[in-house]
Protein backbone atom coordinates (compact mmCIF):
# COMPACT_ATOMS: atom_id res chain seq x y z
CA UNK A 1 0.00 0.00 0.00
CA UNK A 2 1.52 3.59 -0.91
CA UNK A 3 0.72 6.85 0.86
CA UNK A 4 1.69 10.15 0.78
CA UNK A 5 2.74 12.43 3.66
CA UNK A 6 0.95 15.19 4.84
CA UNK A 7 1.84 18.75 6.07
CA UNK A 8 0.55 19.35 9.61
CA UNK A 9 2.23 22.26 10.46
CA UNK A 10 5.50 21.86 10.41
CA UNK A 11 5.49 18.06 10.52
CA UNK A 12 4.36 15.71 8.76
CA UNK A 13 1.66 13.11 9.38
CA UNK A 14 0.50 9.81 7.26
CA UNK A 15 -3.53 8.95 7.07
CA UNK A 16 -3.94 5.40 7.45
CA UNK A 17 -7.33 4.01 6.30
CA UNK A 18 -9.87 3.01 9.14
CA UNK A 19 -9.90 -0.50 8.09
CA UNK A 20 -5.86 -1.12 8.42
CA UNK A 21 -6.00 0.80 11.95
CA UNK A 22 -8.84 -2.38 12.75
CA UNK A 23 -6.65 -4.87 10.62
CA UNK A 24 -3.64 -4.47 13.12
CA UNK A 25 -5.22 -3.29 16.29
CA UNK A 26 -4.03 0.25 16.33
CA UNK A 27 -5.78 2.89 18.63
CA UNK A 28 -5.04 6.12 19.95
CA UNK A 29 -1.58 4.81 21.79
CA UNK A 30 1.35 3.66 19.56
CA UNK A 31 4.69 2.16 19.66
CA UNK A 32 7.25 3.82 17.11
CA UNK A 33 10.44 2.29 16.59
CA UNK A 34 13.11 3.39 14.03
CA UNK A 35 15.66 1.59 12.32
CA UNK A 36 17.82 2.47 9.37
CA UNK A 37 15.19 2.54 6.10
CA UNK A 38 12.48 1.40 8.09
CA UNK A 39 9.72 3.09 10.59
CA UNK A 40 7.47 0.41 13.02
CA UNK A 41 4.32 1.02 14.24
CA UNK A 42 2.74 -1.33 16.93
CA UNK A 43 -0.29 -0.97 18.98
CA UNK A 44 0.36 -0.31 22.84
CA UNK A 45 0.06 -3.27 24.61
CA UNK A 46 -0.46 -3.04 28.68
CA UNK A 47 1.82 -4.73 30.25
CA UNK A 48 -0.76 -6.23 32.45
CA UNK A 49 -3.60 -6.92 29.52
CA UNK A 50 -4.91 -10.52 30.04
CA UNK A 51 -4.67 -10.46 33.78
CA UNK A 52 -8.16 -10.07 34.70
CA UNK A 53 -9.38 -12.87 32.43
CA UNK A 54 -6.62 -15.19 34.00
CA UNK A 55 -7.94 -14.53 37.23
CA UNK A 56 -11.72 -15.88 36.34
CA UNK A 57 -10.25 -18.66 34.93
CA UNK A 58 -8.42 -19.86 37.71
CA UNK A 59 -9.96 -22.42 40.21
CA UNK A 60 -12.61 -20.83 42.46
CA UNK A 61 -11.06 -22.20 45.51
CA UNK A 62 -8.20 -19.45 44.92
CA UNK A 63 -4.68 -20.05 46.86
CA UNK A 64 -3.26 -22.72 45.40
CA UNK A 65 -1.91 -23.57 49.24
CA UNK A 66 -3.82 -23.47 52.57
CA UNK A 67 -2.96 -20.59 54.42
CA UNK A 68 -0.52 -20.95 57.40
CA UNK A 69 0.58 -18.88 60.56
CA UNK A 70 3.83 -17.31 61.07
CA UNK A 71 5.52 -16.00 63.71
CA UNK A 72 4.14 -12.48 63.52
CA UNK A 73 0.73 -13.63 63.46
CA UNK A 74 1.76 -15.05 67.31
CA UNK A 75 4.23 -12.41 68.22
CA UNK A 76 3.70 -9.10 66.28
CA UNK A 77 -0.11 -8.33 66.04
CA UNK A 78 -2.91 -7.20 68.04
CA UNK A 79 -6.58 -8.61 67.48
Amino acid sequence: MRAKLVRIGNSRGLRLAKPLLEQVGLSDDVDIQVAPGVLTIRPVVSPRAGWAEAAAASPPEGLLDSPSTTCFDDEEWQW
